[in-house]
C-alpha cells in the first residue's frame, strides 16, 4: 500500500515540475486566438466577404452589357436546275464563305426602380451577414468563456484536491506509525488507507476532467488540442447592472434585436421590388457589326461587305401579368408584418431574459458571499480540528469529516465564483456589451 502511494506522489511531482514549462494562457490571448482561428467565426467572416461582393456595382445591373460575337460559314453545293421548256443546268460545287462579327451594347435606362430597392437591399444584406457574424463571435467568445472558467474551476479543485490528499497522506503515515507503536486499532489504520485512495482517485478524475477541458478549449481556439498550458483563475465583480440601464442598452444593442430591424428594413424592400413589376421598362440597344461574302465564279458577285451601327430603344409595360405582381406584393406585406409581430416577442422576451439573468446574478453574488464566509468557517474548524486530532482529543472519524467539509465548502465556492462570472457574461451578450468589455 505504501509503495502505491509513493508512486502516486511521484506522478504528483512529476505533473507538478512540468507545469513550469506550460504556456499562461490568458482570457485575452484566448480571444485574440479565437478571433483569428475559431472555425465558426472563420467561415462567419468568409459569409461576410461573399455579402460584400454582392453588394458591389458588378452586382447591382446599374453597369451596362457589352458582348462580342463572331462567327464563320463555308459552303460548297451543287444545284440543278430545270427550266419550263425542259433545258437542265448544273452549278456544280458552288463555293461560298461567310464571315460576320458585331459589338453589341444593352442598358436599362429605367425599370420600376426595382433595380434601385433592389441594390439597396444588397446593401442592407451585407449589413445583416456582419450582424450575423458578429452574432456568431458573440456566441463562440461566450462559449469560450464559458470553458476557460471551467478549467479554471477545475484547476482550482484540482488543486484543493490535492491539498487534502496530502492531508490524508500525513494522516496515514501518522496511523501506520501509531499502529506500530500500539497506539492504534488496524481499523484506524485501514481507514486512513481507504481515505487516500478515495482521495486518490477523485484527484486522478479532477485531472482528468481538467484534461479534457483544455482539449475542449484548444478546439474551440482553433489550434491543435494536445497543447497544454495554465490559466489565470483571479476572478474579479467589478460591474454595477441597473435593471432600466440594461433594458435600454439591451433594446438597443441587442445582436437579435438588431437582425430583426435589419430583416424588417429588407422586407419593405421586397415590397417595394414587387411594386417596381406594375411600372414600365426602358432599355437601349446598340451593335456595330461587320459582314462578308467570298464566292466563287458561280455568283453573280465575287465579294460582298456590309457595316453599319443599329440602335433603338424598347418600351414593355406588362399591364397585366395574371395577378402574380399583385400577389407578391400582398405576400411581402405579410411577411413584413410578421416580422414586426417578431420583434414585438422579441422584445418581450428580451425583457424578460434581462430581469431574469440580471435576478440570477444577483442571487449568484449572494450565494458566493455565502460560500467565501462558509468556507472561512470550515477553514477555522479543520484547524482546530486538526489540533484536537494531533493531541488524540477526537477520533479520525471525527477529523475526516472536517477534512471533506473543508473540501466541499471549497469546491461550493468556486461553483459559485464562476456561476456568477457566467451570469454577468450573459447579462452582457444580451446588452450586447459582450465584445466591448475588457476581461
Amino acid at each position: 500500500m505504501m509503495n502505491n502511494i509513493n508512486k502516486l506522489t511521484l506522478l504528483f511531482l512529476l505533473s507538478f515540475s512540468v507545469s513550469f514549462s506550460q504556456e499562461k494562457l490568458t482570457k485575452k490571448e484566448a480571444i485574440n486566438l479565437a478571433l483569428e482561428s475559431n472555425y465558426g467565426i472563420k467561415i462567419a467572416k468568409n459569409n461576410i466577404k461573399i455579402a460584400e461582393n454582392n453588394a458591389r456595382i458588378y452586382n447591382s445591373g446599374y453597369l451596362p452589357k457589352v458582348t462580342i460575337a463572331a462567327g464563320a460559314n463555308y459552303s460548297n453545293t451543287t444545284t440543278e436546275f430545270t427550266s419550263q421548256s425542259g433545258i437542265e443546268t448544273d452549278i456544280n460545287d458552288a463555293e461560298s464563305k461567310f464571315y460576320n462579327t458585331s459589338l453589341g451594347l444593352s442598358y436599362t435606362l429605367f425599370d420600376g426602380f426595382g433595380r434601385v430597392y433592389n441594390y439597396k437591399k444588397l446593401k442592407e444584406t451585407y449589413n445583416l451577414s456582419e450582424l450575423e457574424a458578429q452574432a456568431i463571435i458573440e456566441n463562440s467568445v461566450l462559449q469560450i468563456f464559458t470553458i476557460y472558467y471551467e478549467v479554471a474551476q477545475l484547476t482550482e479543485n484540482n488543486r484543493n484536491i490535492l491539498e487534502s490528499l496530502n492531508i490524508s497522506k500525513q494522516r496515514l503515515k501518522r496511523e501506520t506509525y501509531s499502529f506500530d507503536y500500539g497506539q492504534s486499532t488496524k481499523l484506524q489504520l485501514l481507514n486512513a488507507e481507504v481515505d487516500v485512495n478515495n482521495d486518490s482517485i477523485k484527484y486522478i478524475n479532477t485531472q482528468r476532467f481538467l484534461s479534457n477541458s483544455k482539449r475542449d478549449l484548444n478546439l474551440l481556439l482553433g489550434r491543435n488540442i494536445t497543447i497544454n498550458f495554465t490559466i489565470d483563475t483571479n476572478i474579479s465583480f467589478d460591474l454595477v447592472f441597473d435593471y432600466k440601464n440594461l433594458l435600454e442598452k439591451a433594446k438597443s444593442h441587442n445582436i437579435e434585436m438588431q437582425k430583426i430591424s435589419k430583416s424588417i428594413e429588407l422586407s419593405n424592400f421586397d415590397i417595394k421590388i414587387n411594386k417596381s413589376n406594375l411600372y414600365p421598362s426602358l432599355s437601349l440597344n446598340s451593335s456595330y457589326g461587320l459582314t462578308k461574302f467570298d464566292n466563287d465564279n458561280t455568283f453573280t458577285f465575287a465579294e460582298q461587305q456590309s457595316k453599319g451601327l443599329n440602335a433603338g430603344l424598347s418600351l414593355n409595360w406588362n399591364v397585366f401579368d395574371g395577378g402574380t405582381t399583385k400577389t407578391k406584393v400582398k405576400n411581402s406585406k405579410i411577411i413584413a408584418d410578421n416580422l414586426s409581430v417578431q420583434k414585438d416577442l422579441l422584445t418581450n422576451e428580451l425583457e424578460r431574459n434581462v430581469a431574469n439573468s440580471l435576478e440570477i446574478y444577483n442571487n449568484a453574488l449572494f450565494i458566493l458571499k455565502a460560500e467565501e464566509k462558509n468556507v472561512e468557517t470550515n477553514k477555522r474548524n479543520f484547524s482546530r480540528t486538526e489540533e484536537q486530532f494531533k493531541l488524540g482529543q477526537i477520533t479520525s472519524i471525527e477529523f475526516r469529516q472536517a477534512q471533506v467539509n473543508l473540501l466541499n465548502a471549497q469546491s461550493n465556492l468556486n461553483q459559485a465564483k464562476y456561476d456568477a462570472k457566467n451570469a454577468e457574461l450573459k447579462l452582457l451578450q444580451l446588452t450586447g456589451e459582450l465584445l466591448n468589455t475588457e476581461f
